[in-house]
């Protein structure tokens, strides 16, 4: 097969790819801020914990099913290699995500959760399942477009996503109807983005094409759901694992490393299609001996930038991250430099491992991203449990300590020398 990845027309399709998806990518984070940040001034304190819980569980489950996006990305790359297109193994990953979503979603309704969670408040209950059915859905349509490269409609959905989100909140906010269910709606409106992308998707699927049957699909589908879902625990989870692993300490100074971890981990939600993005590039890499080389070379760079990044971020944070928490919640939101500089170190490092976990999943070991992952969340509770201080040491320590020991992990799995088939 041809892999000619160093043609001028592959270099100039390469840098309007990066260009169209790097500037929607650049809309999307800024609406993400903006959603975050408006919600915590409209909301008072106490509904804004509940709130904040409705968001991590909604988000966390969205990127639980995130591989989606990057298995229909690698089905349909993987077709479009023969001038093919994705086939029922594509629908069939879907609906095991629809089914996930909904089985999450449910158990929320039960009784002591729901109370625990949601104070009693079932409606938000429906908003998750109703949002995760359709993230599910999203995700598929994301992974379809970047799979046969259509990128113009990939970024439009990716900055559709949060612009219905805004939209939503500014009409709540003009008509001073906003709430703790009316956020949750308008967090949950943005999963349905994709309905605007319906048509021209159904092109991509073919539907009488048969491939994989449910056995393996699911089984695949449930490893790196499994693998998404020790990531959300370490990302959108983590104010909750610290509640839990390490209670106590001061309510202000735990408030505020939770205000700055949220708007750290923004930019980490939407990492989803730069990983979508990397797999059908793996794949293509990895059709001839001159592209795995390549592959491997551009790896190690990565594992370099990111200590390089990861560095000067962390003294950036320090330098500047309090004034910035400050600007953005307002002057009662005090927050330490070090926490800051440690939180950006660990969100580079998380950034890097995202996306070279995509390329196991090019190389289809879904099984290496569950250990990854694994690794990641372990190291986590053990840092929480087990290391000195107070819950603030302990929960900045855990951001620092357990991306960096995940990131020596996954070097070792992509580093290696993969088997030639990625089909």
């Amino acid at each position: 097969m041809s892999t000619e990845v160093d043609t001028p027309a592959a270099a100039r399709s390469g840098r309007t790819t990066a260009g169209s998806l790097g500037g929607s990518l650049i809309v999307s984070i800024g609406l993400g801020y903006l959603l975050t940040v408006a919600c915590q001034r409209l909301l008072p304190p106490q509904e804004y914990a509940i709130f904040v819980t409705f968001w991590g569980l909604v988000m966390g489950l969205g990127s639980t099913l995130s591989p989606l996006e990057q298995e229909l990305s690698r089905q349909s790359a993987v077709a479009a290699l023969t001038g093919g297109k994705a086939g029922r193994p594509a629908l069939r990953a879907v609906a095991v995500g629809v089914v996930v979503a909904a089985a999450f979603s449910l158990a929320l309704l039960i009784p002591p959760i729901n109370d625990r969670l949601f104070h009693g408040d079932w409606s938000l209950a429906v908003i998750v399942l109703a949002g995760g059915v359709a993230f599910a859905c999203q995700f598929g349509t994301r992974g379809l477009l970047i799979g046969q490269h259509k990128v113009k409609a990939f970024s439009l959905l990716v900055v559709a996503e949060p612009a219905v989100r805004a939209l939503v909140l500014g009409v709540l906010f003009v008509s001073v109807a906003y709430n703790v269910v009316s956020l949750a709606i308008a967090v949950a409106a943005g999963s349905f983005a994709w309905l605007l992308f319906a048509r021209p998707v159904a092109g991509l699927v073919d539907p009488h094409q048969d491939g994989e049957g449910w056995r393996p699909v699911t089984a695949r589908i449930l490893v790196l759901m499994a693998g998404a879902g020790l990531t959300a625990s370490v990302i959108t989870g983590y104010p909750a694992m610290v509640s839990l692993l390490a209670p106590g300490g001061s309510d202000a100074d735990v408030g505020v490393l939770f205000a700055t971890l949220t708007v750290s981990r923004v930019p980490l939600l939407l990492l989803s299609p730069l990983q979508a993005l990397a797999v059908p590039t793996v794949v293509r890499l990895s059709g001839t001996e001159e592209g795995r080389h390549r592959l491997r070379r551009l790896l190690a760079i990565g594992a370099l930038g990111t200590v390089v990044v990861g560095t000067v971020g962390a003294l950036v944070g320090l330098l500047i991250g309090p004034w910035l928490v400050s600007l953005l919640y307002g002057a009662k939101f005090v927050a330490q430099g070090w926490w800051v500089a440690w939180m950006v170190w660990g969100a580079v490092v998380l950034t890097a491992l995202q996306l070279m976990t995509a390329v196991l999943v090019a190389r289809k070991q879904a099984n290496k991203v569950l250990v990854t992952w694994a690794v990641v969340a372990a190291a986590t509770v053990a840092v929480l449990l087990l290391a000195p201080g107070d819950p603030v040491v302990k929960a900045v320590a855990g951001l620092a300590v357990a991306p960096t020991l995940g990131l020596a992990v996954v070097l070792v799995f992509v580093l290696r020398r993969p088997a030639v088939s990625t089909d």
